[in-house]
């Protein structure tokens, strides 16, 4: 129980899934409804692998956002394991929100995503993302051809970059959540080990820093986590490539590269922490870390055989 105003309420929880194509916003937005930072985001498409729940309270609901990665169709085991975790995202939420994008047609791919949701039997939510960068008659005519014919409990049009929206459609979910008690303490923000959270962090500033393939070609491991005597943390993180060439990239000439990314990596560890964090990071050639069945059982993902 929690008190609203003085008088005794009862309280409300739910698991809401975030489902979309790549770079859709997903993880953008859930950090907006968070309010802080839980998933990695960068401008490349299917930055996302694995399950992130990010935790708020809205009154006195609390709403526990799955943050998936965004769905396509898969060429790797990875890609699988990826669109795996999407769908099963979907069976564990109360509500599944599609997020689609404005700037993007409704395609065919957008219409299946329509189709599963429908089937799920959950709450469905409509989201209409980044409707800062389009003009506003484009808006109703797409949430027409997305809603005509299929159950839709409500639409939004939201803007996950500017906030435009948000406040809104968080206020909305929290009344549809099923009434019940929290599942996590109030000050909790996300549902991810912090390890696996370091790691990503490191494997965002990757992304932004290398181009083409390569940042697809990764992995990143936290492989030391130990608190210091004055307070500070000693990290030891593994970044795995998959092919020789790619090594000398990720260092760069005179180590310029690898001394960037670790100094970008540590100050937004240290930001989000608020302790000093000591990062040492290595590089490591190995072709087949796809097929590791322990990577996907520490990134929350099921091996997909």
């Amino acid at each position: 129980m929690v008190l609203v105003d003085g008088e005794p309420e009862k309280t409300r929880f739910g698991f809401i899934a975030l489902i979309g194509l790549p770079n859709t916003g997903k993880s953008t937005l859930i950090n907006r409804l968070v309010g802080d930072k839980v998933a990695i985001v960068t401008p490349k498409a299917q930055t996302t692998r694995c399950r992130v729940v990010g935790l708020c309270a809205s009154g006195s609901s609390q709403l526990a956002f799955i943050d998936t990665p965004g769905i396509y169709e898969p060429r790797h085991r990875l890609d699988r394991a990826m669109v795996q975790t999407a769908w099963r995202g979907i069976e564990e939420a109360d509500i599944v929100v599609l997020l689609l994008d404005a700037t993007r047609r409704y395609d065919a791919l957008s219409q299946t995503l329509a189709q599963n949701v429908e089937k799920s039997a959950r709450i469905a939510v409509l989201a209409i993302n980044k409707v800062d960068k389009v003009e506003r008659s484009r808006l109703l005519p797409l949430v027409a051809e997305v809603t005509t014919g299929r159950r839709f409990t409500a639409t939004y049009m939201i803007s996950a970059l500017t906030g435009d929206g948000v406040d809104t459609m968080r206020g909305a979910l929290a009344d549809m959540v099923p009434a019940g008690g929290w599942l996590y303490p109030g000050d909790q923000m996300m549902d991810m080990p912090v390890r696996v959270w370091a790691a990503e962090i490191t494997r965002e500033i990757l992304f932004r820093r290398l181009h083409q393939e390569i940042p697809y070609a990764l992995a990143v491991t936290t492989e030391e986590w130990r608190e210091l005597g004055d307070g500070s943390l000693r990290i030891e993180q593994r970044i795995q490539v998959t092919r020789e060439s790619h090594k000398p990239i990720v260092v760069g000439q005179g180590g310029r590269q690898i001394k960037g990314i670790g100094k970008s990596a540590r100050m937004e560890l240290e930001k989000t922490l608020g302790r000093r964090v000591h990062l040492f990071l290595r590089v490591k050639v190995d072709p087949k870390w796809q097929d590791d069945p322990e990577f996907y059982r520490a990134m929350g993902l099921v091996f997909p055989h």
